[in-house]
């Protein structure tokens, strides 16, 4: 049973209150999330912000455009600071993402922490050696994409 740690980071030329703005709002996951996912989100009059104790459930298509239900509880928010989201019903035996933001060097410091083991003991690490693993690095590189365009001007 493999358990793997996941991290990305990047400079954002922009202030924390409109990169916070921007990330804790629920809707905008499916801008930041390549369109070969499926993104959707499936939980019908989610707030603006997010908020501790939150539940939002999605649809996605990670792998062979096979529909997979994924359902997270948003368990801590510190404003303008950093947010935590726990899968609750999904694809691994355990995803745990934190996504924190702090002022450096004239914008926004922005770093995602994801740790997370896949399921089917020794067969999800192999899993996660042959595509688990370069799908994160391809997601959160078209993420990151997004974000330089949209606060950087690449």
């Amino acid at each position: 049973m493999g358990f793997y740690q996941f991290r990305q980071s990047q400079q954002l030329k922009s202030s924390i209150e409109e990169v916070w703005d921007f990330i804790s709002s629920p809707k905008n996951l499916k801008e930041i999330t390549p369109d070969y996912m499926g993104f959707d989100i499936t939980t019908p009059s989610l707030p603006e912000k997010m908020h501790a104790g939150m539940i939002i459930s999605y649809q996605v298509k990670p792998l062979l455009g096979i529909p997979t239900q994924w359902v997270t509880e948003i368990t801590q928010v510190e404003d303008r600071k950093f947010f935590v989201d726990e899968q609750r019903v999904g694809p691994y035996a355990m995803w745990h993402h934190q996504h924190h933001i702090s002022e450096r060097n004239g914008g926004v410091w922005m770093e995602d922490i994801i740790s997370y083991r896949p399921p089917m003991g020794i067969l999800g690490s192999v899993a996660n050696k042959l595509v688990i693993e370069s799908k994160l690095q391809e997601i959160f590189a078209y993420r990151t994409e997004v974000l330089d365009k949209k606060y950087n001007g690449k």
